[in-house]
């Protein structure tokens, strides 16, 4: 089941319409009934409220209106072990890069500073 700080993806009528972070899982007054607070991660931001199932929040289908509707939990990509053979890492910077010479750290704020 999802939870709290779970990234979800938003399903319409079966085509991906927005990502959203869960907020919160409150119990309904009705048994297996919740309020999820999602918050919309798209423009302009937005937190709503559903009263889901949880089997809703398991990733089953429902509808809202007649439409289809479904949540998916997102799983973010495995990062890569730095000490795999045949893989480069990107140079650290102020380390030598492949030429020799050191990586350049730029401060964003000291460019700002200097406008």
């Amino acid at each position: 089941m999802s939870a709290e700080n779970d990234l979800v993806l938003i399903y319409f009528e079966d085509k991906p319409l927005s990502f959203a972070r869960i907020e919160s899982i409150e119990p309904d007054h009705k048994p297996d009934w919740y309020h999820v607070r999602l918050l919309l991660l798209q423009v302009p931001v937005q937190i709503v409220t559903w009263i889901l199932r949880s089997a809703y929040i398991e990733g089953a289908e429902f509808t809202m209106n007649g439409k289809r509707m479904r949540l998916e939990k997102v799983k973010p990509p495995a990062v890569p072990i730095a000490h795999e053979k045949g893989k480069k890492q990107p140079a650290a910077p102020g380390k030598p890069k492949a030429g020799g010479q050191p990586a350049k750290v730029i401060s964003l704020s000291q460019l700002k500073k200097d406008r």
